[in-house]
Parts: structure tokens; C-alpha cells; sequence
């Protein structure tokens, strides 16, 4: 036997359930991207950027500056560029460039003296590295695996692309 009051309570629970699952299934298949509008204002009011890379809280872009293409490192929770000492060259046209998680390290390929090269930059030695590539090969995009042990390149090779991955220690 039911008590008086319990029909209305179980009937309210009813409709309470089968309004949560509606909404939930209405939101369930479609999430909707959040700008950050703070730093997207940022970066439009300070030119043009082109090929994006994201690390963990780092995001790597190559920005028009003083009438030349440079590297751009933005701390994502400061909302801030670091200083990347020795990476940019006036000679040197970025085209590529990968970054790895911590922001540590950062890939890029160049154009200078009229050929491609591949180069590591490490934040904390502020130093750069060749990637020296197998004769023959002309690079032409580079990613940087995300703990930055590991890179993958791009190469044209006798007319061919291929993909050289190569282990950083």
C-alpha cells in the first residue's frame, strides 16, 4: 500500500529524470569550441601569424615582425611571449616549427643562404642544433613529438615525399 504524498513525489522524480536526460542528450553530440578572446585580441593587434603549434600550455607561431617573418613563443597561462635568445635570424626565413609540451623545446625549419635546414632550439641552453638530413633531401615540414624525443620530417627525396623520424637524446 502507498501512503498519501508518495504518487506526486515519485511522478515529480519521473519528470525530473527524463528532463535531465533530454538535456543531456541534446549536448552530449555537439561541443561548441570557447575562443580565448583575450589572447586572440592579442594576436590580431599584433599582426599576422601563420602556422600554429601547441605544446602544453605553450603555443608556437610565426609572426610578422619589424617587416620579417620570426618565431613567437607565447606562455598560454601568462598569456605572454618568452624570449627565445639566438633563434632568430635576420637572414633566416622561418617556415615551419613545432613545439614540444614544456615548451622546452622548439623545432623549426628555415630558409637560409637559399636552402632548407632543420634546427633545434632548446630554451634553457639557448642554443640552436642542426638536423643534419640524408643527402639528397630537401625538407619541407617538421613535428616535434610532445615529451621532444622524437621528430618527424617532412622530406622531398629524388621526387618523392617521404618521412624521416629521428631520434633526439
Amino acid at each position: 500500500m502507498r501512503r498519501t504524498g508518495e504518487q506526486p513525489v515519485a511522478l515529480a522524480r519521473a519528470a525530473l529524470a527524463a528532463a535531465m536526460g533530454l538535456l543531456l542528450s541534446s549536448c552530449g553530440g555537439t561541443l561548441l569550441p570557447i575562443p580565448l578572446t583575450g589572447l586572440n585580441r592579442q594576436l590580431e593587434q599584433a599582426g599576422g601569424h601563420h602556422d600554429p603549434a601547441l605544446g602544453d600550455g605553450w603555443l608556437g607561431v610565426i609572426q610578422q615582425r619589424g617587416g620579417r617573418q620570426q618565431v613567437v613563443l607565447i606562455d598560454l597561462k601568462q598569456q605572454l611571449p618568452v624570449p627565445l635568445p639566438g633563434l632568430n635570424r635576420p637572414d633566416a626565413l622561418p617556415i615551419s616549427i613545432s613545439v614540444d609540451a614544456r615548451g622546452e623545446r622548439l623545432l623549426l625549419l628555415r630558409q637560409l643562404e637559399g636552402r632548407a635546414e632543420v634546427v633545434l632550439y632548446r630554451r634553457s641552453l639557448m642554443s640552436l642544433q642542426p638536423i643534419v638530413m640524408g643527402p639528397g633531401s630537401i625538407p619541407t615540414a617538421v613535428q616535434l613529438r610532445a615529451d621532444g624525443r622524437q621528430l618527424a620530417v617532412q622530406v622531398s627525396r629524388n621526387g618523392q615525399w617521404q618521412i624521416d623520424l629521428i631520434d633526439l637524446p
